[in-house]
């Protein structure tokens, strides 16, 4: 049986990444970096697979079901 994925939150993302909280946002908004769920009234988080998937190749990264653009 597959492991469930994991919820890590904003700090753990940035450590990973090693990017800044506003140019994760900025990448969102953008769509060129996975969008947070929603958590709890006041709380957000990624699911781990999603940022392992951005970390592996951060340029081509693009949604699941989506289509990669031509280059």
């Amino acid at each position: 049986m597959r492991e469930p994925d994991r919820i890590v939150r904003l700090k753990t993302v940035l450590s990973r990444t090693g990017l800044s909280r506003s140019t994760i946002y900025r990448k969102i908004a953008e769509g060129t970096f996975p969008v947070q769920l929603k958590i709890s009234s006041n709380g957000s988080g990624w699911h781990e697979s999603d940022i392992n998937r951005w970390i592996a190749d951060p340029v081509g990264w693009r949604p699941e079901g989506g289509s990669p653009k031509a280059r």
